[in-house]
């Protein structure tokens, strides 16, 4: 028709989805994009995945298996006992005790720790009397547990034991040798005619409790020794 405006290019009727045209996606291409997380989402995944991998690896290394390491020196058990395999090595011995009597402050028994000298026994018994004196005892010896340290008095006689009294013997009066009472000991004592354990003990007694004997007739102050049973042990005995 003249005058009529002529269709130009794109015009026309609108063509349906799908079909080619450029600028257009179909459904399956919108899932897509929809689902598509973007720049910032992948960094956020990879984070993620490193750090569950972290963890893992974590885990992993913790739950290797690891040697049991001993130390050097210490004690192991062995299986089915309960008594060390090795006892530690004790540096000093087990303690010890002592009589110690004659011219010292405090006569009697002390304990002492192992390896101790007699220096240290006399100290532990509160030191030499003033004006007395050790003599030929060897301070620098070290002390035996049970034994007796004289000090300032003379050392016991060698005195069979009591089992090895020849039969009928009565006691020290039968060899003639006097006993020496800051020596004798209980079953000595006990030898001696009318003197029985009890007496013996309460002899000792005394001479702890006041230092040994100075003269035989500190005897008469012992309880039981009245002046009948004096007479029978003074020539038996001595100091």
């Amino acid at each position: 028709m003249p005058g009529a405006a002529r269709p130009g290019p794109g015009s026309g009727p609108p063509r349906p989805p799908g079909d080619g045209t450029p600028g257009r996606r179909g459904p399956f291409a919108d899932v897509l994009g929809r689902l598509d997380p973007g720049a910032g989402g992948v960094r956020a995944l990879a984070i993620v995945a490193l750090a569950a991998a972290l963890v893992a690896a974590g885990y992993l290394w913790l739950a290797r298996p690891r040697p049991v390491a001993q130390a050097h020196g210490r004690p192991t058990l062995v299986a089915g006992s309960s008594v060390p395999a090795t006892a530690p090595a004790s540096g000093r011995g087990a303690p010890v005790m002592v009589h110690v009597y004659g011219k010292v402050r405090r006569p009697g028994v002390v304990t002492l720790p192992g390896g101790s000298r007699v220096a240290d026994a006399i100290k532990a018994a509160g030191g030499v009397r003033p004006g007395a004196d050790t003599g030929a005892l060897n301070l620098a010896r070290k002390v035996v547990d049970g034994e007796q340290i004289p000090v300032g008095v003379r050392a016991p006689s060698a005195t069979p034991a009591p089992d090895a009294t020849p039969a009928g013997a009565v006691g020290p009066s039968t060899a003639g040798a006097q006993l020496d009472l800051n020596t004798a000991s209980v079953d000595q004592l006990d030898q001696l005619p009318g003197v029985g354990p009890v007496l013996a003990q309460r002899i000792v007694d005394y001479r702890t409790r006041h230092g040994g004997f100075r003269s035989v007739e500190q005897l008469q102050e012992v309880s039981g020794i009245g002046e009948r049973r004096f007479a029978d042990l003074k020539n038996l005995v001595r100091v």
